[in-house]
């Protein structure tokens, strides 16, 4: 029998997801539970979004107050949470100056357009960008153009003009295309839906170096592998390689849909000025609690912490798995994402995750990408290993 859910949804929305056939009620800590009561150890986390976990009390009761008070109101007037998340969010990122979204490709737009009027107010005649082979960005029209997949760009081309491709981790082909119209170099600290691919040091300095003396921004999309995820708050940090401009999203609002870019001082002071872009919900009451929030509890249970302690035992765990598990060729990634190169269809293997009651996720190049919530331990990661060992075999 088809679940009413599923039945419901399959005739009524727009066919742009194929979904796996579960219909989820509700999540505790870091288990979801689907409307038949089925417990799903969960190494997804929303596509990297849910870093607390489920039905977090604290932040639940903190937004359940705000509703009470003050959902929405325009962007004409100040609110309570607007600076004091500003503020929190500037400081955990390393940048100057923070504008609030909706999403991480809302993010990526407003990227792109303070990196153009960046090269505009600096009468530069620069408008062209590097972006990397592989990447991921968003799916509006500008976040697609600087992603490097083609078959997500041809359907809807032409696009965002003067975007060319370099290949990730490869300085030489960044260098071949830097030219007097190069205004921004974007990138991962580390591909995500490309299939799980870290920067290498020299990559990071390389390409800080070319922007530094060209006057060129480096951006940093930490949508999916910031906010804690390898170990750092951001992913920049490890390499001590500050970008211009940087995105965020997913995991600063922990379910609710807000995201941010941010700058430093000086491309603030030099590219967008009132009328130049604006956003109806961005920053609203409710999201800039849901960040409040998030960011208290990350400090006050030292989330980044826990995870430098417990990444490395799941990436102890997936080595020992590769080593015997002939259907896996490969681990890489750093922290709380990581991806295994496998062999067998994943298509097959998520079926077999989903009887066994795990959820995983896909990325390029037959990636089983594991993106668990960060308050995991290392019980969860013995009890994953154990379902994945029945998965595989």
């Amino acid at each position: 029998m088809v679940n009413e859910n599923i039945r419901s949804a399959e005739e009524n929305l727009l066919h742009i997801y194929n979904r796996f056939p579960v219909a989820l009620d509700h999540g505790e800590g870091v288990y979801l539970y689907d409307t038949e009561g089925k417990q799903y150890l969960d190494f997804a986390a929303g596509i990297g979004v849910t870093g607390l976990g489920y039905h977090n009390k604290e932040l639940n009761d903190a937004l359940k107050a705000q509703i009470d008070r003050l959902c929405h109101i325009s962007n004409l007037y100040y609110h309570e949470n607007c600076g004091k998340a500003a503020k929190a969010l500037a400081a955990a990122s390393g940048m100057d100056r923070v504008f609030f979204t909706n999403s991480g490709a809302e993010a990526i737009e407003g990227a792109l357009k303070t990196a153009r009027k960046y090269a505009w107010e600096k009468r530069s005649g620069r408008y062209e960008m590097i972006a990397m082979n592989h990447s991921f960005h968003g799916r509006t029209v500008g976040a697609v153009s600087v992603t490097g997949h083609p078959e997500y760009r041809e359907p809807f081309e032409p696009l965002f003009p003067g975007v060319h491709f370099a290949d990730y981790n490869d300085l030489d082909s960044v260098k071949a295309l830097v030219s007097e119209k190069t205004c921004a170099i974007i990138l991962e600290p580390l591909q995500g839906e490309g299939g799980i691919h870290p920067a290498k040091q020299e990559f990071m300095e390389g390409i800080r170096k070319i922007c530094t003396e060209q006057d060129i921004l480096m951006i940093c999309d930490e949508v999916q592998c910031g906010m804690g995820r390898t170990g750092t708050m951001f992913a920049w940090q490890d390499y001590g390689v500050r970008p211009d401009i940087m995105t965020m999203a997913k995991a600063i609002g922990n379910g609710i849909p807000v995201g941010a870019f941010a700058m430093t001082e000086q491309v603030a002071g030099h590219s967008l000025k009132p009328g130049d872009h604006g956003t109806t919900y961005g920053g609203n009451p409710l999201a800039c609690m849901a960040v409040c929030k998030v960011l208290e509890i990350f400090e006050k249970e030292n989330i980044v912490e826990h995870v430098k302690a417990v990444g490395p035992y799941l990436s102890t765990r997936l080595d020992e798995l590769t080593e015997k598990t002939d259907c896996i060729l490969e681990r890489r990634g750093k922290g709380l994402m990581q991806g295994l190169v496998l062999t067998k269809p994943f298509a097959e293997v998520n079926l077999r995750a989903l009887e066994e009651g795990l959820l995983v996720l896909p990325a390029e190049g037959n990636v089983l990408r594991l993106l668990p919530p960060l308050t995991i331990e290392e019980k969860h990661v013995d009890e994953m290993i154990e379902k994945l060992e029945k998965i595989l075999a």
